[in-house]
């Protein structure tokens, strides 16, 4: 029988991250049973790189060491080496990153872990440099070392390898004990839960530089949602000041890009400057939806347009022309006029004054202009700090807004309405100069998870901003279910038709969040009806009812050795956060299904996280406080949401809304009840047709917290009664 070992293997999966690794003299192995048999077979160590496509230091790993042919034959005689997209397997990916922290701390990409045979880790690091570099020890003696410590000091290996999967295994697995809920002394929910995180956010807020600790500075937008939401109930204009210092410096920092919208991943600076230059769609979608409610909350139209540019670049750049959208761009490319240079991070990106002054003039045709190239480029580079120190490598510059255009009509004697003609013109030819830069690439996976967060913010602009992104919002949930939904489970990903992977809970948990938004933006009740199927198989997928856990993997993975929950958050939010939230506001449409006790278990089990570590756990915070104050229902019995209701429920701020389309009379929504499964018709539904005595004809709403409005026709009486009940 021939060896697996004896080749590389990535050539049979569709990652790209896996692919930019099979041309390596490494004999890369995929994470599956093959592997590990080999492992056992040779009686040798594994080897295990974990990354994604656009991360730098895999990048620079993979040049380094796994291109070079000493270090490659150092792994192949000594290691089954196996290579895992953590996009793909998140669940691989967190245990062996809960080593790291057990161990080390910390961790980060790429992941690189020494394992026994049967897959338990006994060396773990980060990236290490080829040879030994400012006190990291080289990854080829590294090699020779592990090798040789495998051969003399198995049995200590083995003992520390147990030792480290059951510390992981504690940190991921271990059950908390449970808390009461309720708005009572010592429970879990309402002002309380909601002020007291909010306050411990306060306490961690860089008030000097926007958003909370220093450097690296990641975006952390379920906490601006805490503070949103405290603000709003309370009026305490210190939540207010955060909230709104974080949005303005990250929508003025390093991290939005000014040119083409959308956000990079972290600032490696406590001020916003120098980002790491990689774009993920979760990032895109979780800032946009935090920024559409900054405008709601605010009222501040920047947030709208940062909003709208940061959805205007995904639909640019990551959709997919069937209706998905893709996973990232990479933080590399090629440098300007060199398309066969070596990559470099940032080189799509940043700016030199002479870079400037050519596009001005190269680019004249994309955006014709009375002012000369000289002009343009001076009040672009006013703008956005360009100058010939620069504020990255080699004197080039990450664009950030520098000045605002009052003082740049000051320090030139212009009015603030020609220099906003001056910069528009200048924007426009600096992308359309970008737009023929070598592009970063693309990783052209779509995430069935990512995919439903993106959903959600579309469909949240489409009732704040415009009808159309609820309409973009449908394109995704419907790509998704049609690719990765078989009727009863959710498959991970699909790559150009290559379906793989099973869904986690945060697939779920995210995809039916995003999938209700889309019903509530649109009024299609098939997206409801995604939403609660989703729904029933997350918790027959990850939900253990008699502990009120849940899980990360479903039970039918077999190949991670520890089944992890994942309840604070990270750059994604808490998908047991999401889940019991999006659960909560399912039950009103099926109340015999069990959410709203699955929620409430879920809020049971984990919320002593929250009392104990609030700041960390901002999703799950929200989610009791919802489940404490319920829903502030608004149904509407019509053909379709009218305009001005629209403006009224869409472009409010109403943190704990739960919009319910149904049909104007019975015999309509007799025929929705078929397509759902549902015997009768849910209380949300129920006797809520339209007004006959109505002025209009149009729609009838009805608004509900506890108590319930008459039947309204008029915007007014909407906004009247919103107003009343949000204040409940």
């Amino acid at each position: 029988m021939t060896d697996p070992t004896e080749r590389n293997r990535l050539d049979e999966s569709a990652s790209p991250y896996l692919r930019q690794h099979a041309d390596n003299p490494v004999h890369w192995q995929l994470w599956d049973e093959t592997a590990f048999e080999a492992a056992r077979e040779r009686d040798v160590p594994i080897f295990l790189s974990i990354g994604y496509s656009s991360c730098h230091w895999c990048h620079v790993m993979e040049e380094e060491s796994f291109s070079d042919p000493e270090i490659a034959g150092l792994l192949n005689e000594n290691f089954v080496p196996v290579k895992v997209d953590r996009e793909e397997r998140p669940d691989v990916d967190s245990l062996y990153m809960a080593v790291s922290r057990v161990v080390r701390g910390s961790g980060g990409w790429p992941l690189s872990v020494f394992l026994t045979p049967d897959r338990k880790p006994f060396f773990v690091g980060t990236y290490f440099p080829k040879d030994a570099k400012r006190g990291q020890p080289g990854f080829r003696q590294l090699l020779s070392n592990v090798a040789e410590s495998w051969e003399t000091e198995r049995g200590d290996l083995e003992d520390r390898a147990e030792q480290w999967l059951d510390a992981a295994r504690g940190e991921l697995s271990s059950l908390p004990d449970r808390v009461e809920l309720g708005d009572g002394d010592g429970a879990l929910g309402g002002e309380r839960t909601l002020s007291e995180t909010a306050d411990a956010l306060v306490r961690l807020a860089d008030r000097d530089h926007g958003g909370f600790g220093g450097a690296p500075k990641f975006p952390q937008a379920a906490r601006v949602h805490v503070l949103q939401r405290a603000f709003d109930r309370t009026g305490d204009e210190t939540y207010a000041g955060v909230a709104r210092e974080t949005l303005d410096a990250m929508a003025s920092g390093g991290l939005n890009d000014h040119l083409g919208g959308g956000f990079h991943r972290y600032c490696t600076d406590a001020d916003w400057t120098v980002p790491h230059f990689e774009k993920m769609l979760y990032d895109q979608g979780t800032l946009a939806r935090t920024y559409v409610d900054g405008y709601r909350v605010f009222g501040d139209e920047r947030y709208a347009d940062v909003a709208a540019e940061t959805l205007a670049f995904v639909e640019r750049e990551l959709g997919h022309p069937d209706g998905g959208f893709y996973a990232t761009l990479d933080a590399r490319s090629a440098p300007p006029g060199n398309p066969g240079g070596e990559h470099e991070e940032g080189a799509f990106y940043v700016w030199t004054p002479a870079q400037a002054r050519d596009a001005m003039a190269e680019y004249a045709d994309s955006e014709p202009s009375d002012a000369d190239a000289e002009t343009l480029a001076d009040v672009f580079c006013a703008r956005y700090g360009v100058d010939e120190s620069g504020n990255f490598e080699h004197g080039q510059t990450v664009l950030t807004v520098s000045s605002t255009v009052g003082e740049i009509a000051a320090d030139r004697d212009w009015t603030e309405s020609e220099v906003a003609e001056l910069l528009d013109a200048a924007e426009t030819r600096a992308f359309a100069a970008r737009a023929d830069r070598p592009r970063p690439a693309r990783d052209e996976k779509v995430l069935a998870g990512w995919n439903g967060l993106t959903a959600w913010a579309f469909a949240e602009a489409g009732l704040a901003l415009d009808p159309a992104y609820g309409e973009r919002a449908a394109d995704a949930v419907d790509f998704v279910r049609d690719r990765l939904w078989d009727g009863d489970r959710l498959s991970r990903r699909v790559i150009e038709g290559d379906v793989a992977g099973v869904g986690y809970a945060e697939d779920y948990a995210y995809l039916a969040r995003g999938a209700l938004a889309t019903y509530e933006t649109t009024g299609d009740h098939r997206h409801l009806g995604f939403a609660l199927d989703l729904a029933d198989a997350l918790l027959a997928e990850c939900y253990d009812q008699e502990t009120g856990a849940l899980y990360e993997t479903p039970e039918s993975v077999d190949d991670v050795d520890v089944r992890g929950q994942e309840v604070s958050d990270g750059p994604t939010p808490s998908p047991v956060g999401v889940a019991a939230e999006t659960l909560l506001a399912l039950d009103a449409f099926d109340p015999d299904a069990g959410y709203a006790n699955a929620a409430g278990a879920m809020l049971e089990r984990y919320g002593g996280r929250v009392e104990r570590t609030p700041a960390n756990h901002p999703t799950l915070a929200l989610a009791a406080d919802t489940h404490a104050s319920g829903h502030l229902e608004v149904t509407v019995a019509g053909d379709q949401l009218p305009g001005a209701w629209r403006d009224a429920v869409g472009g409010a701020y109403l943190p704990t809304r739960l919009l319910s389309l149904r049909p104007g009379d019975d015999a309509a929504l007799s025929a929705w009840l078929d397509d759902l499964e549902l015997p009768d018709a849910p209380p949300i539904w129920a006797d809520r047709g339209t007004d006959p005595e109505s002025a209009t004809g149009e729609a009838t709403a009805y608004v509900c917290r506890r108590a319930c409005s008459p039947p309204l026709d008029a915007v007014e009486e909407v906004e009247e009664w919103l107003a009343e009940f949000d204040r409940a």
